[in-house]
């Protein structure tokens, strides 16, 4: 665990939901209202490392978490994604994964969603 990872010891009061593997938290710089990561409690960097029980709890937070979202935030779709390495645009080596809500009009061209991360690439 290194010392500096903002990750690694989350504070039990911003914890939205957790099973034993896993936790969620609001992202600190929200890309929509209720943006929300996703987070293993073991320190490693990138989803590929982790274990088939691993990819098991996020998955039932990532729903959980959408429950949550659609009953607070209502919002009209949502990406789900992943990081993995700096050109990736990763900038924390603790996994997580990102739960943006996604509203009617919070972009001008949503078609090809995560696509967009090249914007050249995402209007096909």
């Amino acid at each position: 665990m290194p010392d500096k990872c903002p990750f690694c010891n989350p504070d039990p009061k911003k914890i939205l939901v957790a099973n034993t593997l896993c936790y969620a938290i609001f992202d600190r710089y929200p890309v929509s209202p209720g943006h929300i990561l996703v987070l293993p409690f073991l320190h490693f960097p990138d989803y590929f490392e982790s274990t088939p029980p691993e990819v098991e709890a996020f998955d039932a937070l990532l729903r959980r978490c959408r429950t949550r979202l659609g009953e607070e935030y209502h919002p009209d779709g949502y990406n789900v994604g992943v990081n993995v390495g700096n050109a990736a645009g990763q900038t924390i080596p603790h996994m997580h994964i990102h739960v943006i809500p996604r509203y009617r009009g919070d972009s001008l061209h949503p078609r090809g969603g995560i696509r967009g991360v090249i914007p050249e690439k995402q209007d096909y």
